[in-house]
């Protein structure tokens, strides 16, 4: 385990901001890196989500503020708090967040303001209703989403659903979505090994595995790049290809590194 600090503050809170749920319906893993600027705000839309949940912030060894800016909000929020040292990488603040979750569902939230948390309640129904076992929120079933001037990052995105397909034979939409909706123990089950960005891939292939129901939901997409903050680079994408094929016979109680055989 990342060696993490954690802050669980109980204080006296505004109304609507403190509820504390003791089993929570989802849990809403929030892992940031150098967020400083849109932290609070994703958190704020987050809490206006109506859904009852559990909020975990990882903060991922951040150098603008980030980690200062979560310990104060953390105060007054009910946000339950954890803090790397350094930088480990998003995959390895879903690990650490995960060992707290309580709700029956977990969700990836990005720090950053590209994806709705109004879209919750929509990526639970098929859950909810039986209909599936992991939903992913698709920005390719929804036509308002603009991919314009966007063009490398859609192919890649694409050839990744295709390598899925031709590696586990399943088609999906958008497999590199941060949307992910997972049984909280389905997500452990997984033993996940992902350090950045590979948490994506890994997951995927392993709920592909293990025969897992997996639905498309279209949900709202903003898109911010680079210069915005985006991080995730080329590299994260062959990352992400070596990962899907790493996994491509995984089972449960096996150990894949990432790029190459079984151990």
């Amino acid at each position: 385990m990342a060696s993490v600090t954690t802050t669980n503050q109980a204080v006296e809170c505004a109304p609507g901001q403190g509820t504390s749920i003791a089993q929570p319906l989802l849990t809403v893993i929030v892992p940031v890196y150098n967020e400083v600027n849109t932290l609070e705000t994703i958190l704020e839309r987050v809490y206006e989500s109506p859904v009852d949940k559990q909020i975990i912030g990882v903060d991922d060894g951040s150098t603008d503020g980030t980690a200062d800016l979560l310990r104060q909000l953390a105060v007054c929020s009910g946000i339950e708090a954890h803090f790397h040292e350094k930088n480990r990488g998003k995959g390895r603040a879903i690990r650490t967040a995960l060992e707290f979750a309580k709700g029956q569902y977990t969700i990836i939230q990005d720090g950053d303001l590209e994806y709705d948390p109004q879209d919750y309640p929509k990526l639970l129904e098929p859950l909810l209703a039986g209909e599936a076992d992991v939903v992913y929120g698709s920005r390719y079933l929804n036509p308002e989403n603009d991919f314009s001037g966007r063009r490398p990052f859609d192919l890649g995105v694409k050839l990744l659903n295709f390598v899925v397909w031709l590696l586990y034979g399943k088609k999906i939409t958008d497999e590199a979505t941060c949307y992910k909706v997972f049984l909280t123990e389905t997500l452990r089950s997984l033993d996940l090994q992902c350090e950045r960005f590979e948490f994506c891939p890994e997951s995927t292939a392993k709920a592909i595995r293990l025969g897992l129901c997996i639905r498309d939901v279209p949900i709202l997409y903003l898109p911010r790049d680079a210069n915005a903050g985006k991080k995730i680079r080329p590299k994260d994408g062959i990352d992400a290809f070596a990962t899907l094929w790493a996994y491509r016979r995984w089972k449960p109680g096996c150990t894949f590194q990432a790029r190459g055989e079984a151990r």
